[in-house]
């Protein structure tokens, strides 16, 4: 099974590389020529993309891809009028030359990953940012390549995330940093339903996902949309004292200083459905034990 994934160079990519590397599957990544290739697991295969379609089209058709998995996307929580060319082209022109590399070369599958953030107050579509938007513009774009070839096209939808190796500015990296020099932070009033996965979670869905798309049910899988939800949701506030359950530490936070954001998400999308035998292993309280276990 060879497979190729982009997004190789994030916080998920680089996880789910892993992982599948260690099932033997045969990885290639796609990155940009200015990527920073050395935080990939050095079993996988890099192709360094120039932008110019016909070396990417090329390539696809020399390698003969069994799947594609589709992380890489360029997130902005807020724009402005400068951010809106990259936005397109990260998030919908990419997508699509990736699309024409897989019509030319008769991929299989195509894993998709999408935001709850296209669903705002769970309206079936609602996006809460631009960022959004681009991710729903890229599904759109997509039917014309489900209905012009035998590509079978899937979206799983992701909200928050975090384990092992986050460096992103996310509010765990957040509370464990004040944690330990016990500065104090400024937040929201933290009653907004958070929605978090553990690294481990989200991987298994990708890994329990491609095996169905290799089975022989695999056309049941076509233009569908799944979602990766936690076992059970938390206000903000209730998340923070679990962390210092977890952590055994205190932190000091400042409720009700800083104000919601614009179309600030108080309650993630509730619609999604879940990918067929798979389910979230750990509680929440587990996983954050378990990614300070594995920092030490």
């Amino acid at each position: 099974m060879k497979i190729l994934v982009t997004g190789a160079t994030g916080f998920i990519g680089q996880n789910l590389v892993k992982v599948l590397l260690d099932k033997n599957y045969e990885i290639h990544t796609i990155v940009r020529l200015e990527s920073d290739v050395s935080i990939i697991d050095k079993r996988a295969n890099i192709f360094k993309y120039n932008g110019n379609i016909k070396s990417l089209i090329e390539y696809f058709k020399k390698e003969q891809f069994d799947g594609v998995i589709h992380l890489a996307s360029l997130f902005l929580a807020s724009h402005n009028s400068k951010n809106i060319a990259s936005l397109v082209s990260s998030n919908v022109g990419y997508g699509m030359e990736l699309l024409e590399g897989c019509k030319e070369s008769n991929v299989k599958w195509f894993i998709n990953t999408g935001t709850f953030w296209q669903n705002y107050q769970s309206d079936a579509y609602n996006p809460v940012n631009l960022y959004a938007a681009t991710k729903e513009a890229f599904e759109s774009v997509a039917k014309y390549y489900i209905e012009t070839s035998n590509l079978i096209f899937t979206t799983i939808k992701l909200n928050d995330t975090f384990g092992k190796n986050d460096t992103r500015n996310k509010v765990f990296n957040l509370w464990d940093k004040i944690a330990k020099t016990q500065e104090t932070l400024e937040m929201s009033e933290g009653e907004q339903i958070i929605d978090i996965s553990y690294i481990d979670d989200v991987v298994s869905a990708y890994e329990i996902l491609i095996s169905h798309l290799i089975s022989q049910k695999a056309i049941e899988f076509k233009n569908r949309t799944f979602a990766v939800k936690a076992k059970k949701r938390f206000s903000l506030k209730e998340l923070s004292k679990i962390f210092e359950e977890a952590t055994g530490t205190k932190l000091n936070i400042i409720w009700g200083k800083r104000p919601y954001r614009e179309r600030e998400v108080m309650i993630p999308w509730k619609n999604g459905e879940l990918i067929p035998s798979w389910k979230p292993k750990y509680t929440l309280k587990e996983a954050i034990q378990k990614t300070i276990e594995e920092k030490e």
